[in-house]
């Protein structure tokens, strides 16, 4: 019993009350088990019961590990894809500035990736404190719309390009 305990505090330490917690459930059901079956002095159960509770938190403990991994891998690629698009938005921006498209026209495009970028920072915060459901939640929908954003600059710069007469030339 204390071995199957020692199992069952080492899958909690290992997040499987979280990950697994269906196979984290049935052994602390397990050890219950095996407790009331000392107490009605059926020894051989009781055993058998401990046995089956250290099994199955050692296979929580398992399974806990690998879907924290799991998770934890999705984040970080969800959250390099919300980089990469922010640096894009970013870099069209930089490249509005460069083409002197009034500041009026880019209010809402600055808002918006300012927005953004405090998001990104809020997902790795949360990623890094292994709420990997809240960071990735956090990330949903954020690289379309930053490139969405990207697209509505470049159309932007274009229109004021467009708009600009042309320079003549000095003869």
């Amino acid at each position: 019993m204390n071995q199957a305990q020692g199992a069952i505090d080492a899958a909690k330490a290992a997040g499987a009350d979280r990950y697994a917690a269906d196979d984290y459930g049935a052994a602390v059901a397990a050890l219950d088990r095996s407790r009331a079956a000392v107490e009605q002095r059926d020894y051989r159960q009781a055993l058998s019961y401990a046995l089956d509770a250290r099994e199955r938190a050692q296979v929580a403990a398992r399974t806990a590990g690998d879907e924290k991994g799991r998770l934890h891998a999705s984040s970080d690629r969800a959250l390099h894809l919300a980089e990469l698009a922010l640096d894009r938005a970013k870099a069209a921006l930089e490249h509005a500035d460069g083409a002197r498209v009034p500041a009026r026209d880019l209010a809402a495009a600055r808002a918006a990736v300012t927005g953004a970028d405090r998001t990104v920072r809020e997902a790795r915060a949360a990623v890094e404190r292994d709420e990997f459901e809240t960071g990735t939640g956090l990330l949903a929908d954020l690289p379309a719309r930053l490139d969405t954003l990207t697209s509505e600059i470049d159309a932007a710069v274009n229109a004021h390009v467009a708009r600009r007469p042309a320079k003549r030339s000095r003869r």
